[in-house]
Parts: structure tokens; sequence; C-alpha cells
């Protein structure tokens, strides 16, 4: 009376072993999987960046700020307190054949800008800019005026001026400033900055305008706002 049901239950070990095996396989088998992670690397005209892109994750990110730290030092303390603090008493004024005048912007009648092509580091350029004409170093907030100045500083053979940007903060806590204290509300990037780029200061290129961050240490001509 049993020998009729061994058949089947014989049939369904085959099968369920069949089955095991064919998940076997499969989990065995590898899988390609499409990095989804994003790009944030900067496309090179960006308006109105507020903060600094985040190109690699907190951990590397910490890795790469320890790697450079001798200079982010360095250029900690080129710019320093000196922003705030008292001015140079013996500092120079530039000649008048040391600076050259700029085109106002449309938006702002009493507004006067000048180059000076004296190089100077970062703090002492704007120490310059305060004492000598009760200013800062020049903000800049749309592309039109951006264009001004890239049109007067094209000739000058550093390849870059210093503007009135600075980064304040470390890590994911950076953001841009300014120092005459307005708002941050248009950039002008060159490929792979700000992220991949070096230094706490923001230097414009005189070949396409395009700004980059540059060790404030350096010396460079710079643009004056008063």
């Amino acid at each position: 009376m049993k020998s009729p049901l061994i058949l089947p239950i014989l049939l369904l070990g085959a099968v369920s072993a069949l089955h095991l095996n064919n998940d076997a396989l499969n989990l065995e088998t590898p899988q390609t999987v499409e990095d989804l992670s994003p790009n944030l690397e900067g496309s090179g005209e960006q308006e109105g960046a507020l903060a600094l892109p985040d190109k690699v994750n907190q951990s590397e990110g910490e890795e790469k700020e320890a790697s450079g730290c001798e200079d982010v030092l360095e250029d900690e303390e080129a710019l320093g307190s000196d922003l705030e603090g008292g001015l140079d008493e013996d500092l120079q004024c530039p000649s008048e054949e040391d600076t050259v005048q700029i085109v106002g912007s449309p938006g702002c009648a009493t507004c006067r800008y000048l180059l000076v092509r004296r190089p100077s580091r970062f703090s002492g350029a704007q120490h310059v800019c305060r004492r000598c004409y009760r200013g800062n170093l020049v903000s800049v907030h749309n592309f039109g005026f951006n264009n001004r100045i890239r049109s007067t500083v094209s000739g000058i053979n550093q390849g870059q001026v210093w503007i009135g940007g600075t980064i304040r903060g470390w890590l994911r806590c950076k953001r841009f400033s300014w120092t005459d204290g307005s708002a941050w509300n248009f950039a002008f990037w060159a490929p792979g900055q700000p992220g991949g780029g070096k230094g706490r200061c923001v230097a414009l290129c005189t070949r396409g305008g395009h700004w980059r961050r540059a060790l404030c240490k350096r010396s460079l001509p710079f643009v004056c706002s008063y």
C-alpha cells in the first residue's frame, strides 16, 4: 500500500534540489553595479555658489586637509587677523604710475575701482585698500562687472589678481565671504574650482576672468573698491 507514494516523493525531492542548485549559482554570479555617486567637481561657470562643494567624503576630506596642513597653516597666518587688525603706519601707498582706474559698476554711480599693479600678499593688499583708499578688496556680484575687471587686468603678466574673496571655516563648514562684508551671491569659478583648489583666498584669472583659490601668501596685483 505504501509503494504508490514513493515515486511522487522522489520527484518532489529532485525538483527541490534543482531549485537549490540554481539559487546557489545565482548567489555566486558577480553582479555589475552602476556607480551612482554624483560628480561634484565644478563645471567652471557657477553663479551664486554660496558654499564650498564637497568633492570627497568627510574622511577623505580630512586626509586631504591633513596632508596639506603645513600650507594651510601658513595660509591662515598670511591671512591671519590682519583683516580685522590695525593698519601699518609705515605703509607706502602705491604711486599713480602703479594704478589703473576701472570703470565703475552701472548699479553704483559713486563706486570707484582701482587696479594696483604692485604685487602684495592678500592681507597686505587689503591694508592698502583700507589705508590708502578707505575701501576694501573688490567684491564681484555679477558677470558684467567681472568682465570689466577682466578686460582691465588682461595685460598683467602675473596671470592672476586678488579680489576680496576668502574662505572661512574647515571641511564641511567652509564658507566663502567678501572682505567688505557684502553677500556672496555670485561666482565664476574655473574648471575644477573651488573643490580642487588650494588656498583660502580668491584670485581672478587675467585670461577668461575665471576665479581660482590661491595661497594668501602669494604676491599678486589686486583690485580695490572705495
